[in-house]
This record gives C-alpha cells, sequence and structure tokens, in this order.
C-alpha cells in the first residue's frame, strides 16, 4: 500500500490502464467477437464461419491485448524504478490480472445465476 501511495500519477494511469486492459481482455474481447460471429452467422447462414471468424478474431485480440499489457507493465516498472520504488518480484500486471478475472468470474457468475433468462437449477414445476 505504500507504494502506491508513493506512485506518481503517470504510474496510477498505466495501473488504471492496465485494468480498463485486462477488463477487455477477459469480457471486452470474448463478448466483441461473439458478437461478429453472431453477425457472420446471421449474414451467411453458416456456423463454420461464425465460428472460424469468432476463433481467429478472439486469438488475434487476445495477442494484441497480451501485448499491449506487457508493454504497460514495462513503462510501469520503468516508472517505479526512475522513482526509487523497489521491486520485490511481483508486478503489478500479475495483481490486476487476478483482480479483473475475479471482477470479471463475479460479473458472469451474477448474469448467468439473475439475468440470463433461464434455471441455472432444474426446480421442478409444481402443477
Amino acid at each position: 500500500m505504500r507504494n502506491l501511495l508513493r506512485a506518481s500519477s503517470s504510474a496510477l494511469l498505466l495501473l488504471v490502464m492496465m485494468f480498463v486492459g485486462s477488463l477487455v481482455l477477459w469480457v471486452g474481447i470474448p463478448v466483441g467477437w461473439l458478437w461478429i460471429a453472431s453477425q457472420v452467422q446471421g449474414a451467411t447462414g453458416s456456423l463454420g464461419a461464425a465460428l472460424g471468424v469468432a476463433a481467429l478474431g478472439i486469438g488475434a485480440s487476445i495477442a494484441v491485448a497480451v501485448a499491449t499489457l506487457g508493454w504497460l507493465n514495462r513503462k510501469h516498472v520503468e516508472v517505479q524504478e526512475a522513482r526509487g520504488v523497489e521491486s520485490y518480484g511481483q508486478t503489478a500486471l500479475e495483481a490486476i490480472l487476478a483482480l479483473s478475472a475475479g471482477i470479471a468470474l463475479l460479473g458472469f457468475t451474477i448474469w448467468f445465476l439473475f439475468f440470463a433468462g433461464s434455471s441455472p437449477l432444474p426446480i421442478a414445476n409444481p402443477e
């Protein structure tokens, strides 16, 4: 916590950018490509084409997102070293990815249980 308080505004901006980028990695990319695939299937009537587009798009987008997050992490480490903050081996990106994955999982669970439109548990219909 002390390191966070000692961080400069550019380091905080990099942390925010990494957090947003990691949420895009877990949520934005899959949802975006699923929507694009649905449009492809609607236009072509081909499930295979839609799955191919989604697979290639998700793979390419994840590669770009991971490279971008790695670059942001390196810049954050450089900013911290320039300020004289010691590194203890773990980078901020590791913690941010774990936190954002937990948030994404919690959000998916809430959506699935309460908003997906179907019952996740087989409940007998009392008639």
